[in-house]
């Protein structure tokens, strides 16, 4: 069924760990659900709101890191997580 990708570790890793993050803000949200706050991003978000925008914004940071850069994909994703805890937390 899933012959056509690439399931490399990372890979599974990498969805596993989005899957995790979404089923747990879920739950969260269930359990305490949010208000609409402003941070640095120009408009009220929820938690939904700036994990989705943090999920877009460290993706485009990892695809312009593995297209301009030569240096280990692990520094990039690395600069990935930190862009989308920023947003989480300050956004």
């Amino acid at each position: 069924m899933f012959a056509w990708m690439a399931w490399t570790p990372e890979v599974a890793i990498f969805f596993v760990a989005i899957l995790l993050m979404l089923v747990g803000m879920s739950l969260w949200q269930v359990r305490s659900p949010s208000i609409e706050r402003r941070g640095f991003l120009p408009m009220p978000t929820t938690r939904g709101d700036r994990l989705f925008i943090g999920l877009l914004s460290a993706a485009y940071v990892n695809l312009a890191w593995a297209g301009l850069t030569d240096v280990t994909q692990m520094m990039g994703a690395g600069i990935s997580f930190i862009v989308l805890l920023i947003v989480m937390r300050w956004g």
